[in-house]
């Protein structure tokens, strides 16, 4: 349950306030603003505020005054151009304000794109819930034998079922560890009388990285597409790339023209080096290519031919 209903009725009573404004709004995004979009077992997704849309984007490209000098499929043409050749500025022009409910160990991943502002639940100063991630069956993995960073094929029925034995019973032993080294309850009273509790800040250490924390997340257009090019590509870890996927699902909502052009040159498109490029293009005019002749390593050789369709 991503949500207690203590957080839904908030959720209702955020949403049932409307205020008059003469920003530029994304009916889209107004839908869904504030609901939370389930991830994993326990996590989620939810805009909290935004700046700006497609207009936006158009309007600081071309420097011009509000909306309506250009058609639409002018805009579509403009906010295409600008993604194909990279240029980014235009996108700064607008941001988004997440509030995202992760596990640790997806957030110690996450925390690696340094253009975002972030605030973080404190464990020093709250009392962290009884929740942790456990992966379904099917997301359970060997080690890939050419990824070190990868999986390979599934785990064995009875492997994958010792696994989620081991992942629970550590959890929750490391729970029940928790709460006796704090030894409060949540209005923050002792459980024992006799005993003095362990400082929260000490406290958090027993816990594992299966352990949900949450966070607001904010950035602007440009960073939010560079975090989702490499969370939601295929060979991300599927943790975070279920969270970069319920983002895709708002940005469509909020700048739909731009999630169009994403999907078009970055996250269907590819990226060529020059010695892959020349491999191409060898291969266009019919000549014979090899990995040992093409210049090209044999990760690089088996990338480029998994990308054009080809046996490597």
């Amino acid at each position: 349950m991503p949500l207690t209903p203590e957080q839904q009725a908030e959720i209702d009573r955020q949403r049932a306030e409307t205020q008059p404004t003469r920003r530029a709004v994304a009916p889209g995004l107004e839908e869904i603003l504030y609901q939370a979009i389930p991830v994993l077992d326990h996590g989620f997704v939810r805009v909290i505020d935004y700046m700006g849309d497609d207009a936006a984007v158009v309007q600081a490209a071309r420097v011009s005054y509000g909306k309506g000098t250009k058609k639409v499929n002018e805009d579509r043409g403009l906010i295409h151009y600008l993604m194909r050749h990279r240029h980014t500025t235009p996108f700064e022009m607008c941001e988004i304000k997440y509030h995202v409910k992760l596990p640790i160990f997806v957030a110690r991943q996450w925390i690696r794109h340094r253009t975002a502002n972030v605030n973080e639940y404190s464990a020093r100063y709250s009392i962290l819930d009884n929740e942790f991630y456990v992966p379904a069956p099917e997301n359970l993995a060997v080690q890939s034998s050419t990824n070190r960073q990868g999986r390979g094929d599934m785990l064995a029925p009875n492997e994958a079922a010792r696994v989620l034995y081991l992942l629970k019973r550590d959890a929750e032993t490391a729970y029940r560890g928790y709460v006796e080294m704090l030894n409060e309850d949540d209005a923050g009273k002792p459980i024992d009388p006799k005993r003095t509790g362990l400082a929260r800040e000490l406290a958090r250490m027993n816990l594992s990285l299966n352990f949900y924390t949450q966070w607001y997340w904010k950035t602007d257009l440009h960073n939010l597409l560079n975090f989702l090019s490499l969370r939601a590509d295929a060979h991300a870890q599927y943790e975070i790339r279920v969270y970069a996927e319920a983002m895709i699902a708002t940005l469509e909502k909020w700048v739909p023209i731009t999630a169009e052009a994403f999907r078009q040159h970055r996250l269907g498109g590819a990226h060529l080096s020059a010695s892959a490029l020349a491999v191409v293009t060898k291969l266009l005019a019919g000549e014979k290519v090899t990995q040992e002749s093409s210049g090209l390593s044999k990760r690089e050789w088996t990338e480029l031919m998994e990308l054009l369709g080809k046996d490597s």
